[in-house]
């Protein structure tokens, strides 16, 4: 994919487009839907106002956006790979920054801002993070205007093998766990990362720890995730609906 400047905006109904990078396991899917579903649900948004792109499958993506912003999902593909549809997306995802547009990566959306913007995403050298852990607002986050007002620390969910190694140079850190510096991160002005998933629900989390349970006592050398039992995450998934009302005013 080539993208040629200038990115424009234009009048449309959908309120927000939604960048599907990756699919759920099968089972998960089977029971709960795919990516796009759950933050839908959890966005409060009618199946009218979100449209959705296929980046991992090839689908084309837009050089006009009428939406009010991109939400780039999580994906069972590692951003070190550097696939060439994922390579296309982080060249329109600087594209769509530049041209203003509130920007949400999540978990694989997070790393691949990251990596657009010229940091380093790769295996976290500790190993997979996963289950419900408790994130660390950091003070820089006190103004910020997605994470301002949460609270000093808020349980969420995650599922994850790569990080953010190194933040590009003007990005700023918001939040952290014990396992992951670079847990929620400000990349822009209305440009937004998040490693932890504010989409999960804790029957999702379950599905998710029952599909990896064989890989967990030899795959997390750290005791950050040694506490598994999931819990609801109500503030993380309060994120998702304060970035729709922050895409919404700057429309």
């Amino acid at each position: 994919m080539s993208f040629q400047p200038p990115f424009v905006r234009a009048a449309g109904k959908a309120t927000l487009l939604i960048v599907q990078t990756g699919s759920t396991l099968p089972r998960i899917r089977a029971r709960f839907g795919d990516f796009p579903h759950w933050f839908r649900i959890s966005l409060g948004l009618a199946r009218e106002e979100v449209d959705v792109v296929r980046a991992d499958l090839g689908e084309k993506l837009p050089a006009t956006i009428a939406h009010a912003g991109v939400i780039v999902t999580g994906s069972p593909a590692m951003v070190s790979e550097r696939e060439r549809w994922s390579e296309d997306a982080a060249a329109w995802l600087r594209g769509a920054i530049d041209a203003g547009v509130p920007v949400l990566g999540v978990c694989y959306g997070h790393q691949l801002l990251a990596h657009a913007l010229g940091g380093r995403v790769d295996y976290h050298p500790a190993g997979r993070e996963i289950g419900t852990v408790t994130i660390e607002r950091q003070r820089a986050a006190n103004d910020d205007a997605l994470l301002g007002g949460a609270p000093a620390r808020f349980p969420a969910h995650v599922s994850h093998q790569q990080s953010v190694l190194e933040l590009p140079r003007e990005a700023t850190l918001l939040a952290s766990s014990a396992h992951d510096p670079h847990h929620a991160v400000r990349y822009a002005p209305n440009v937004w990362g998040l490693q932890f998933h504010p989409e999960f629900s804790v029957e999702i989390m379950h599905g998710y720890l029952a599909a990896r349970r064989p890989a967990l006592k030899g795959d997390c050398s750290t005791d950050c995730c040694s506490a598994r039992a999931n819990r609801p995450t109500p503030l993380a998934r309060t994120l998702l609906r304060r970035f729709r009302e922050i895409a919404v005013r700057r429309r």
